[in-house]
């Protein structure tokens, strides 16, 4: 159990290892260290550990604990396992009295699990996204359900994702319906307007953004066959930011590198990504947090996966399903590419995942539930209740 005095800010552990999860958690460290009701503990994990160290300052974010958990090519049996024993140490010492995590990620999942082992109670940021396909995207669909179990605050970017939860039996007293937390940092960096776009000509510019473990191998080669042929049409430049991860780069570089028309660039930080994500006019992409921030910058995207647990973007117009065939990747982005009338429709479609003001919500709801002397505890039924 854990009891916060009146006069001690609430100790707030915000876990995160990924890219991702330094973006859509930066607007809730920056409120918490802004106010004087939370005490913000940042817990890094190194998943994603070049990307994060060259951001979070840029984000002014104060990462206050760094773990160092990756090993080359280590399976996620080990990295889980790891991730848990490490953070349970950490809080431990630390001892929170909540622990925040965001979204999908095996740090998301280990965070979860060591609070649950301590009695330390969980928020989840972006709660509630599913495929359906227990396996698809591999591991985030059980990821994002196993942390469904175990936490007390699950915050939802959309009434979809809030409807999932509460057809799992989440009480509906412990779903809040928020907008996404990705939103509040692109409009928060593209008014600090310090980014620079990766793109350098006037054609027709095309971001591309590839790395899920399901599209590698043969699928992704595919996809490099699709890209090359757009590029071949002489009117487009293509960006491509290249994943760290080598399964990535052993199948992208032999299939693109040198060919005319497309741009293999290492990872962009956050600022210069959010520039060139502006500075675009089409997205291919497989990630899940571009759905989010494309529609919100009113540039289409094409979401090169079977399955997405953004459908609010593919049923409001913004973004289109449309698989991992080569054929059907070419022909979904020259419509969109020659066709104004399509492309103002998907451009036009509006953002379905928030207004900037998620962060605002959150904070206001765990205010709310930890107000001076009122403990928080974790029930016997499983998920966490406000004693």
């Amino acid at each position: 159990m854990s009891t916060v005095p009146s006069a001690t800010p609430v100790r707030a552990m915000l876990v995160l290892g990924t890219r991702p999860e330094a973006i859509k958690l930066a607007p809730v460290a920056r409120a918490m260290a802004a106010g004087t009701q939370f005490e913000p503990v940042v817990v890094t994990t190194g998943q994603h550990r070049e990307m994060l160290h060259q951001m979070l300052g840029l984000l002014c974010v104060d990462a206050r604990i760094a773990l160092d958990v990756m090993r080359n090519r280590q399976q996620l049996s080990e990295l889980t396992a790891r991730l848990v024993g490490e953070l349970g140490e950490v809080i431990r010492a630390q001892r929170p009295d909540l622990v925040v995590v965001q979204g999908d990620t095996t740090t998301a999942l280990a965070g979860s699990l060591a609070a649950f082992y301590e009695k330390i109670p969980v928020a989840h940021v972006e709660a509630g996204l599913r495929t359906g396909v227990v396996d698809n995207p591999f591991p985030e669909e059980l990821n994002r359900r196993l942390i469904g179990r175990i936490a007390r605050w699950h915050f939802a970017p959309t009434p979809r994702a809030a409807r999932h939860l509460k057809d799992e039996g989440v009480p509906a007293e412990q779903v809040f319906t928020t907008g996404n937390t990705v939103i509040d940092n692109l409009l928060w960096v593209l008014a600090e307007g310090t980014g620079t776009s990766a793109f350098r000509t006037g054609a027709k510019r095309v971001l591309v953004t590839l790395h899920r473990r399901e599209n590698q191998g043969e699928r992704m080669r595919g996809m490099g066959r699709a890209l090359r042929r757009l590029a071949r049409r002489g009117d487009v430049e293509i960006v491509l930011p290249l994943h760290r991860s080598p399964a990535v780069r052993d199948v992208l570089l032999p299939e693109l590198d040198g060919h005319e028309g497309i741009s293999l660039v290492e990872p962009l930080g956050y600022l210069d990504f959010a520039a060139t994500l502006a500075d675009c006019d089409l997205v291919l992409t497989d990630s899940g947090g571009i759905q989010e921030e494309a529609p919100s910058l009113g540039k289409p995207a094409l979401v090169l996966r079977t399955t997405t647990e953004r459908p609010e973007a593919v049923e409001a117009g913004a973004a289109r399903l449309v698989g991992t065939d080569p054929e059907a990747i070419v022909s979904a982005a020259e419509e969109l590419l020659d066709d104004p009338v399509a492309y103002g429709r998907m451009a036009g479609a509006g953002n379905p995942f928030g207004d900037g003001r998620a962060a605002e919500r959150v904070l206001a709801q765990l205010a709310e539930d930890f107000p001076a002397d009122v403990p928080v505890t974790m029930s016997a039924s499983g998920p966490y209740s406000t004693a």
